[in-house]
């Protein structure tokens, strides 16, 4: 089953329904998978697999040209890199003795459509707890 992310317009509560728990009525089905998630924020949690994810996506870089870039060995970069193209977010085409790391722009986006999703629940959280503050005090 797909990460369901719930979106709120207007102040309802969240209530279990038949896919997931769904919120004001309105669920928004991602292209993610909850491993997916996981092992999408699992990668970028890592300061290097982040700076390796923002290179990738400026220009295919060669493993051997991303290991000089770090004070680390060529097998630990290898792992780095591993673990992002488990997670999608780089792709790892050989040619010749070396292998290219190009960065998934697609994958990028799907990942930040699904912080958008939770932003937006998180704002609509904001507005009703505005909207209760303004309401006047009844006795």
């Amino acid at each position: 089953m797909g990460v369901l992310a719930m979106v709120s317009l207007r102040g309802a509560s969240c209530a279990p329904g038949p896919r997931g728990v769904t919120y004001n009525q309105m669920v928004v089905q991602l292209d993610l998978t909850d491993d997916d998630v996981n092992r999408i924020f699992r990668a970028l949690a890592d300061a290097t697999r982040r700076d390796i994810v923002r290179r990738t996506l400026v220009a295919e870089v060669s493993v051997s040209q991303l290991a000089e870039s770090y004070d680390m060995s060529f097998a630990a970069v290898q792992k780095h890199v591993a673990a992002l193209e488990e997670a999608g977010l780089v792709t790892k085409e050989p040619r010749g003795r070396e292998r290219f790391v190009r960065g998934d722009p697609e994958r990028i986006r799907q990942a930040q459509r699904l912080l958008d999703q939770f932003e937006q629940i998180w704002r609509s959280r904001i507005d009703r707890l505005d909207a209760l503050l303004e309401e006047p005090e009844t006795n």
